[in-house]
C-alpha cells in the first residue's frame, strides 16, 4: 500500500511539473484547455484517435486577440512542454474578435474530462504553424471548410481532393466560417479518386451541416456514385433518409425530419452490413444492406435550395461516437472544451486575476469605472479640503474664545474686532483657502469670529461708529440678534459647501456601479446567445469584470459615507458653538447696559 502511495505521489509530481513547464520563452501567454467527452448528450464512451476538435475563439473566452500575431500565425497547440499539435487556422478576425482553428488531438477518451492541451499565444515573430495536411488521418479522403474568394472548393487534407466544377456561391455567414450557398440550378462535383474508394470492410461515412432554405424538390445533399451503384443523403420536402443502391438491391432507411432554416449536423455511416443515419450526433434509423465496393466520384448540393458546410468524406465508417463528438463540438452548446486562466512567462506566483478582470471589462465597464473615478476624485477632495478646513476652524475658535472670555467687564467689547485686508476678502468665499494660506492673526478661520465682527459692525452702525452700549434701545438691540443670526446662517452655509457632492458620491456611485454590472451581464449573456459557448469559464471572466463596476462604485461610496457623517458630526459641533456665542455675545451686551443705566 505505501509504494502505491509513492509511486502516485511521484506521478503526480512530475505530472505537475509537466504541466507548468513553460513549452518556449518566445511566446509570451497560454491557456490550458480541457476536453470533456462527456458532455455530448450521449456520452462519449469510445478512446476516439486523431480528432479534429474545432476550437471557437471568441470575446467569452478569448480577450487577448490584440496580442495575437498577424491571422493568428502564432497559435501553437501543446499536449504537454514538448509535444506540439498540429493545427489548421480556418480564420482569425481579431477586429471581430474571432477565431476558428481546428486541432488534432491524439486521443479523446470517452467520459474522461482530463485530457487537454495548452495553447500558446504572444510572439509577433512567430512562423506560420497552420498546417491542415496533417491535420486528418488516412482515412479522411476530402474535407471542404469553404472559403471567402473560392471559385471552386479546396480540399483541406493532404489529399488535395479540390472540386472540379461548382455552381455553388461562398456565403461569408456559414455555420464554421463561410459555407456553401445552392440555389437548385447544381451542385459540387469531384470525380473519382483511390481516396474514394469503397471496401464493405471498412466502410463509408458522408457528413455535412445543412441549412434548407425551404422544403425541397429532390435534393441529394450528398453522393457516392459509381456507376449505377451509389451512397447519398437525399432530402424530399423536409424528410432526410440515406439511402444505399447496390448491384440488384436498393435500401432506405427510414426519414428523418429537418428544420427549414436552421443548420444541422447529418451523416451517413455505411457498414458492410447496415447503413445508419444521423442527424444532430443522433442515430435516427438503420437499414440492413450488403455493401459492395465501389470507386465512386463524389457529388454535393444537387437540386438543394440551402447552404452546406464543413463537408467530409472518409473511405471508413466512422464509430458512433465520433459523429456524437463532431457534432457536440461544432454545435452552438460548444461545451466540449473548458478553458483556464491565461498565464504569463515568468508569471511564477499564477495568474494575475485582477488583470484577468480589467481585460475583461467591456467599454461600458470602463466607461462606468472612469465616471466612478471622478466621482472619487471629487468626494476625495471634498473631504480632505472640507477636513482641513474644519479642523482650522476649530483651532481659531478655541484661540478666539480664549481672548474673548479673558477680555474685563470694563473692557471694549470690540477690542478683537479688525477689519478684513483686501486680501483676505478675496479668499474670504472659500474656507479652504482661507485655512491654508490665509493669515491667522485675527482668527480668520474662525465662524465664530466672524458671528462676533458681524454682531460688533451691527452694534457700531447703530451707535455711531463706537461701541458704547449704554444708549442701545430694545429694538436696535434686536436688530443685532438678527444681525447675528444671519451671520450663523451664513456661517453654516460655508461649513456645508460641498457637502452635498459627497450625499451624490454615497448614493450615486452604487447605482452607476450597478448599472455598469447589469450592462456587463448582459453584454456577456448576449456573447454566449451569439457564440453558443455556455461553459462558466467563458462566462466567468465576462462576469467579474461586470462585477467591477459595482466594486468601483462601492469604493466611491464608502468612503464618503463615513467621511460625510464624521464630518456632518463636526460641523454641528460648530454650529452649536456660534449659536452658544450668540446667546452670550447677546448677553454681555445686555449686561453692560443694564450696567451702564445702573450707573
Amino acid at each position: 500500500m505505501n509504494s502505491r502511495i509513492a509511486t502516485l505521489a511521484t506521478a503526480l509530481f512530475l505530472f505537475s511539473g509537466s504541466a507548468w513547464s513553460w513549452w518556449n520563452d518566445d511566446w509570451s501567454s497560454r491557456r490550458q484547455a480541457t476536453v470533456d467527452a462527456g458532455v455530448t448528450g450521449a456520452d462519449i464512451q469510445e478512446t476516439l484517435s486523431e480528432f479534429p476538435l474545432l476550437v471557437r475563439l471568441h470575446t467569452g473566452n478569448f480577450g487577448y486577440f490584440a496580442e495575437l500575431a498577424e491571422n493568428g500565425k502564432d497559435l501553437r497547440f501543446m499536449l504537454d512542454d514538448k509535444t506540439p499539435l498540429k493545427h489548421s487556422i480556418e480564420k482569425v478576425d481579431a477586429l471581430n474578435e474571432l477565431g476558428l482553428v481546428w486541432v488534432k488531438l491524439p486521443t479523446v477518451r470517452g467520459g474522461v474530462s482530463t485530457d487537454g492541451f495548452w495553447l500558446y499565444y504572444g510572439n509577433a515573430n512567430a512562423a506560420e504553424g497552420s498546417d491542415s495536411k496533417g491535420l486528418y488521418d488516412v482515412n479522411q479522403a476530402l474535407v471542404y471548410h469553404f472559403a471567402e474568394g473560392e471559385t471552386l472548393p479546396q480540399d483541406a487534407t493532404a489529399y488535395a481532393s479540390h472540386a472540379a466544377d461548382s455552381k455553388a456561391t461562398v456565403d461569408a455567414a456559414g455555420w464554421i466560417g463561410a459555407a456553401a450557398k445552392f440555389s437548385g440550378a447544381g451542385g459540387i462535383s469531384v470525380p473519382a479518386a483511390p481516396q474514394f474508394a469503397l471496401t464493405p470492410e471498412k466502410g463509408y461515412t458522408l457528413s455535412a451541416w445543412v441549412k434548407l432554405d425551404a422544403a425541397q424538390g429532390n435534393a441529394v445533399l450528398a453522393q457516392a456514385k459509381d456507376g449505377a451503384s451509389a451512397l447519398e443523403l437525399a432530402v424530399q420536402g423536409t424528410a432526410l433518409v440515406a439511402r444505399y443502391q447496390g448491384t440488384g438491391a436498393a435500401a432506405q432507411t427510414p426519414a428523418a425530419n429537418l428544420t427549414s432554416a436552421k443548420w444541422q449536423h447529418v451523416a451517413l455511416i455505411a457498414r458492410k452490413d447496415k447503413l445508419e443515419l444521423y442527424v444532430d450526433g443522433v442515430n435516427t434509423g438503420s437499414v440492413p444492406i450488403n455493401l459492395a465496393a465501389l470507386n465512386p466520384a463524389l457529388s454535393f448540393g444537387q437540386g438543394l435550395t440551402g447552404s452546406l458546410d464543413e463537408i467530409q468524406v472518409a473511405n471508413l465508417a466512422r464509430p458512433a461516437d465520433w459523429i456524437k463528438l463532431a457534432f457536440r463540438s461544432q454545435s452552438p452548446d460548444f461545451n466540449v472544451l473548458a478553458y483556464g486562466q491565461d498565464e504569463s512567462k515568468g508569471s511564477a506566483g499564477g495568474p494575475n486575476y485582477f488583470l484577468i478582470i480589467l481585460q475583461s471589462l467591456t467599454v461600458d465597464g470602463w466607461v462606468v469605472i472612469a465616471l466612478c473615478g471622478v466621482m472619487f476624485v471629487i468626494s476625495s477632495l471634498v473631504i480632505v479640503t472640507k477636513g482641513l478646513s474644519l479642523k482650522r476652524a476649530r483651532q481659531d475658535n478655541d484661540a478666539f474664545l480664549a481672548q474673548y472670555r479673558g477680555m474685563g467687564a470694563s473692557s471694549d467689547i470690540a477690542t478683537l474686532d479688525q477689519e478684513e485686508t483686501e486680501e483676505e476678502q478675496e479668499i474670504a468665499d472659500s474656507a479652504f483657502l482661507e485655512a491654508l494660506v490665509g493669515n491667522h492673526d485675527h482668527f480668520q478661520s474662525s465662524p465664530i469670529y466672524h458671528v462676533y465682527h458681524a454682531g460688533v459692525a451691527e452694534l457700531k452702525k447703530r451707535l455711531s461708529h463706537t461701541a458704547d452700549t449704554t444708549h442701545l434701545s430694545t429694538e436696535a438691540l434686536n436688530v443685532v440678534r438678527t444681525r447675528l443670526d444671519a451671520a450663523v446662517v451664513r456661517e453654516g452655509q460655508k461649513l456645508n459647501k460641498n457637502m452635498v457632492l459627497l450625499t451624490i458620491a454615497i448614493s450615486g456611485g452604487p447605482f452607476l456601479g450597478l448599472l455598469g454590472t447589469v450592462l456587463g451581464v448582459m453584454i456577456t449573456f448576449a456573447v454566449i446567445a451569439a457564440t453558443g459557448d455556455v461553459n462558466i469559464n467563458s462566462i466567468a471572466p465576462g462576469i467579474s469584470g461586470a462585477l467591477l463596476a459595482t466594486v468601483a462604485g462601492l469604493a466611491v461610496a464608502i468612503p464618503a459615507l463615513f467621511a460625510y457623517n464624521y464630518l456632518l458630526t463636526q460641523i454641528k459641533d460648530v454650529t452649536a458653538d456660534m449659536r452658544v456665542f450668540t446667546d452670550e455675545f447677546l448677553a454681555t451686551i445686555e449686561e453692560r447696559i443694564a450696567d451702564r443705566q445702573r450707573g
